[in-house]
């Protein structure tokens, strides 16, 4: 009868053993399943995300020179028409993530700030110049300048650059949903993100 208690008791020791080992090969081949999927889905936002906007300026540009000592004036000016298309892009290559197997979590550690582009297309009329005083090289670089300081600020007041970020939130949105439907943690430093309105919020 002693035996028979000993060699059940050895045998459920054993299986018991088993058991425990293939589930916790299990649960470890699920976590590096999940953790491939969500790196994959990371690293398919990778991406450019891009917003274009179409931006006009018209300005006039002056400039007078005096010579042989103030005695003459010679003068330069130019009406500048300017249609410049202006794209926002967030380069998601550099956001940088880190991948917590132990307690599954994804935390996001750093968002990248948006890049603004701006390709401007300048037409000159009227211009007119003197012949002590003509248009050169350094002229057209201080009105380029010029353009795209203005065009910069006509986008910083429009709502160019809030529509890219709500570009951007989508795609971490997707990281969250992936997240979740996996019994993950979304973490962006050290908040943890419960919902979607959370990352919409998101300051980088």
């Amino acid at each position: 009868m002693n035996r028979f208690i000993i060699g059940f008791l050895v045998a459920f020791l054993i299986f018991g053993s088993i058991w425990l080992l293939l589930d916790k090969r299990e649960s470890n081949e699920e976590i590096r399943e999940n953790t491939a999927l969500i790196q994959q889905q990371i690293q398919q936002v990778g991406k450019l995300i891009v917003t274009e906007g179409y931006f006009s300026q018209v300005f006039t540009f002056k400039n007078s020179q005096n010579l042989f000592l103030n005695l003459y004036t010679s003068d330069k000016k130019a009406l500048v028409v300017v249609n410049a298309k202006v794209t926002v892009e967030y380069d998601l290559r550099q956001l940088q993530t880190e991948i917590d197997q132990e307690n599954k979590t994804v935390i996001l550690k750093q968002i990248p700030e948006p890049v603004i582009n701006i390709y401007p297309d300048i037409e000159y009329y009227d211009v007119t110049q003197d012949y002590f005083n003509k248009f050169g090289a350094g002229d057209y670089n201080k009105i380029k300048n010029t353009v795209n300081a203005r065009i910069r600020e006509k986008v910083n007041q429009s709502s160019l650059l809030d529509n890219s970020k709500e570009r951007l939130m989508a795609e971490l949105a997707n990281i969250y949903i992936l997240t979740k439907s996996l019994g993950w943690t979304l973490q962006y430093n050290e908040m943890i993100i419960e919902n979607e309105e959370q990352i919409k919020n998101l300051k980088r």
